[in-house]
């Protein structure tokens, strides 16, 4: 049984590689994405490896009995499970190249009904609307938006023209989520410019226009390998992979329950310490998720929300 619950926010910062394995299509290595809506995102293997990965700095009983048993320490997987759940991350907020204010980030309101519902299920109550437009040539901005063409009443998406309607709703959300989903420095504050410029710069977009931009507007980088001698590439060594683009905004729902042995530290009996034992090793950092991270790929900065009521 489940004690405690949060919500994990992830800030990408750099393209994140999160594969899916090869793929006949177009791209060869393509990223994670759900079998019914093609929306991006992390399988939860994924995600705890790399929560693990942060904490290894701290003492490793507690590890043990937050994550479970590590196989490549030698440790038996039937001793116990892991006192910690991690859910897959989904997609919150998406950026999109835009005409004027260089990008905007896009979300629907069926995104913004399953955030609802999955800060429901992890004990938050979250002071968001799921609204939307329902004309497919129309988007949502906030009343203070710069990305309106001039003298118009237009926004322009990649090459795509929505008629943009100014609502009182887009500037809650916005100011919502600059308040409580974007990062926040511990020394500098490095993230006041993304926290005000996405009070100007969301935009919620009909459902198929959504997952038409998440689908089709990911980065696609092309690599290579060289042969040593001939510096040349070598035969069959090109390859496409896709990425989320930077600037991309994921949740994740994480659970907590107490360690399921009876020896467990005395700071860590319940699933409160657990949680609290997690956001000690995560919160305000940057981690490193995904492929490719010797090529700086996959940095994303974290917070993560625990309880009560998120206004």
């Amino acid at each position: 049984m489940f004690e405690k619950s949060g919500i994990l926010f992830l800030y990408v910062e750099t393209p994140l590689h999160a594969g899916s394995g090869t793929s006949l299509g177009v791209v060869d290595l393509p990223i994670q994405r759900e079998r019914t809506t093609g929306y991006p995102i992390v399988q939860a293997s994924g995600l705890k490896g790399c929560l693990r990965e942060a904490a290894s700095g701290q003492d490793a009983q507690k590890i043990k009995l937050v994550f479970g048993p590590d196989l490549q320490r030698g440790e038996r997987p039937d001793e116990h499970a892991g006192a910690l759940s991690v859910g897959e991350a989904r997609i919150l907020l998406f950026p999109v190249r835009s005409l004027m204010g260089v990008f905007g980030w896009v979300t629907s309101k069926d995104v913004l009904a399953r955030f609802q519902r999955d800060a429901e299920m992890a004990g938050l109550e979250v002071k968001v609307k799921a609204e939307g437009p329902q004309n497919q040539e129309e988007a949502w901005v906030s009343s203070s938006c710069d990305l309106m063409v001039p003298q118009s009443d237009k926004i322009v998406l990649e090459e795509f023209a929505f008629k943009a309607k100014k609502r009182e709703e887009v500037d809650e959300i916005a100011a919502w989520l600059a308040e409580n989903a974007f990062p926040v420095a511990r020394d500098n504050d490095e993230y006041t410019y993304w926290r005000n410029k996405v009070k100007r710069s969301l935009v919620i977009l009909p459902e198929n226009a959504f997952r038409d931009f998440t689908l089709f507007s990911t980065e696609v980088i092309s690599r290579i390998r060289l042969n040593d001698e001939k510096k040349t590439v070598e035969r069959g060594a090109l390859w496409s992979e896709e990425h989320l683009p930077s600037d991309t905004l994921l949740y994740a729902a994480l659970f907590a329950s107490k360690p399921r042995v009876g020896s467990a530290p005395n700071d860590l009996k319940d699933g409160t310490a657990v949680l609290n034992f997690v956001k000690i090793c995560v919160d305000g950092k940057r981690l490193q998720l995904g492929g490719d991270s010797t090529v700086g790929r996959g940095f994303v900065k974290v917070r993560l929300a625990t309880g009560g009521v998120l206004s």
